[in-house]
This record gives C-alpha cells, structure tokens and sequence, in this order.
C-alpha cells in the first residue's frame, strides 16, 4: 500500500520550523522531500539483490540544508534554472536586471531563490499513488523578476518505481521560467564513491557550447566524433579528462543536451554496473543539463558517512536552454499571463541483470 506520511524535520536558521514527507509505494522504494527547497533529500530504491540504498546526495546534518552554500542540493531551483548573461534580459523591449550571483551572470535563481524558500504543502493520497504538492508565490521584483508567479510542484510515487515530477505555474505579468529539479545521483548507493563508472545513455544528436563563463555560444554542436556523444551507453569517465576545449571550459561535463523529439519522451538511461540498478529520465523539457559534480568540494558530511568530494554525484536537469532569454533561436521561456506554464519529468528505476 502507497503511503505518505509527515514529520518534523529541524528549523531554518529564522527558527521557522520545516517538515519532512516520506512517500513509500508498494514495492518498498522511498523518497523523503521537505518543504524547505522543495528538497529531496533521500531516495531509497533497490539494487538486483533487493538491497535498498539511498542515490541521491544529502547532508547529514539537517542545518546544512539551510545554512551551506550548496544551495541547489536536491531542491527545485528557478525562477530560471541555471544561468541568465550579465544577469539581464528583455520582455517586449523591457529590460530587467535580475541579481548576480556567479560572477557577472545569474545561476539557479539568485542569492535566495526557490531553493532557498519555504513552500506550502499539501497532501494528496488516493489507493493508487500518493503525492505531494508544494506551492510557493514568487513576488514581483524577487530577485528582480517581474510579476507575481505562483508556483505548484507535484511529487508523485507510483508502483511502478517511477518518481514523477509536474510543474506549473501563472503570472499577473510577463516574466520568464525555467525550473528543476538539482538532485546529485549516485546509483552506487556509496556516497564517498565518484561516478566516473556509471554508465549514460542521452537521446540528443546535439550539446550546446560554452564560453568561460559556462554561458552558450548559440551553436548546436554535433556530438559525433566528441566526447560528448552518449547516442549509446558510455562510462561518463571513458573521456570526461580528455585535452577538450569543452571539457576545459566546464571542468568536467556542465553542459546541455538539446533531446531529440517532443512532447513526453524518453531522454535516456542512466545505469549502474556493479549495483544492477539503471534509472530512467522522461521529460517534457528540449534539453537536459549533465554536470558531473566538478566543484563538490568535501566540505559537508554526507549521509552515509562520506563527504561530497569531487565527482560524487551527478546532476540530469531537464530543462529549457541556458541564456534562453538573450537567445531568439532557443525555445522561449516567457510565461504571459493569459498562460499557463506547465512541464512534467519522470525518474523511473529499475534493475538490469
């Protein structure tokens, strides 16, 4: 039987209380999400022994949620998903400067974006799933957007092992949105372990290049023939330290995969040889962002008793393009308010023998 149950989980450094909500779904697999962040912070899923392990990254001491600078750990980040060029951008020959929080850019929606909010939640239970909703209402002129956004975030476990994520959103004015979800996996279930040996397959004939400030250069590059081709299953560590331009510029993968199709379709697998357990991403979104922790920095105790270090996690954000906003020939991530902005993304696992 599906269950979702609450409990208290610490207190921001305000003292405001924040709460914890395990969704259990009939096979024994668990995500905890608190409403600070909209946080995932533990995923328990099983490997082809039965073994149930935690892969995604977490601190383990709760204030480390409110108080570190790894703000984007688990949580649903926006208003716009990584990073906006000189923190600026035009909505009918308007310009809004929005905060700059990565040098002359903005990242993840600022010094105090949706990561670093409490959200209001609402529990949804029927007998074939549970859910969780969070909602939040962004403020005109938080972090220099415009318009008032209000912003529902659905977290759904169902029997099929499949973690669903749907997003929505309306503003009173125009403004622009990109959100998702930042969770670092690491399928091996061994947190101090890099995941350099996973294994990655991406549906994208196309990656977008960066400059040195990881901002896109507006070409679509084809990933034949470059160590950005994951059209099959490849170790991510077989050419992540390879003499590449690329490679360079983000220190590792910190790029973004524009996916092949549209509408709701598989955007590849993730898998795990040693644990048996692979992980599937479905998504609504043009794009998914690889980034395979290259500035963990071991500064914060994990869970499992290890520490964040290099490489010991790995982000697949499903997303709308970087720099959207200053780019015509990219999707366009404007929400007006006669609409209704909506995506869904799906994790689902399994084991492979």
């Amino acid at each position: 039987m599906n269950k979702l149950i609450s409990e208290e989980f610490g207190k921001t450094a305000n003292g405001e209380p924040i709460n914890k909500y395990i969704l259990r779904n009939e096979n024994g697999m668990q995500v905890e999400i608190i409403n600070f962040g909209a946080i995932i912070t533990s995923l328990k899923v099983p490997d082809r022994d039965g073994k149930f392990d935690d892969v995604v990254l977490g601190f383990k001491n709760s204030e480390d949620y409110f108080n570190s600078n790894q703000y984007t750990y688990g949580a649903v980040v926006g208003r716009y998903a990584n990073r906006i060029a000189n923190a600026r951008f035009s909505i009918k020959c308007k310009e809004y400067q929005v905060t700059k929080n990565e040098g002359n850019n903005h990242i993840h929606g600022g010094k105090q974006g949706f990561s670093n909010k409490i959200w209001n939640a609402e529990i949804l239970e029927n007998s074939e799933s549970c859910s969780l909703a969070l909602h939040y209402l962004s403020e005109d002129g938080e972090e220099g957007y415009p318009g008032n956004l209000s912003v529902k975030v659905l977290y759904t476990l169902t029997d099929e092992n499949a973690l669903e994520i749907e997003y929505s959103a309306t503003t009173d004015q125009p403004t622009i949105i990109n959100l998702t979800q930042h969770s670092y996996f690491n399928l091996s279930g061994d947190h101090s372990q890099e995941i350099t040996d996973h294994q990655l397959q991406l549906n994208a004939d196309h990656y977008l290049p960066i400059d040195q400030h990881s901002i896109p250069t507006s070409e679509l590059s084809d990933v034949k023939e470059s160590p950005f081709d994951f059209s099959s299953m490849k170790e991510i560590g077989k050419d992540i330290n390879l003499d590449h331009k690329q490679l360079k510029l983000g220190k590792g993968y910190d790029h973004c995969w524009v996916l092949n199709g549209n509408g709701l379709r598989s955007a590849g697998n993730l898998f795990h040889q040693k644990t048996g357990r692979n992980m599937e991403i479905f998504t609504t979104e043009p794009g998914i962002q690889l980034y395979t922790g290259n500035f963990l920095d071991g500064k914060f105790e994990t869970k499992t008793g290890g520490k964040n270090n290099f490489r010991t996690g790995l982000c697949l954000e499903t997303q709308h393009f970087p720099d959207s906003p200053n780019r015509s020939s990219f999707p366009s991530t404007v929400l007006n308010p006669d609409e209704k902005y909506e995506s869904k993304t799906v994790y689902k696992f399994s084991v492979i023998y």
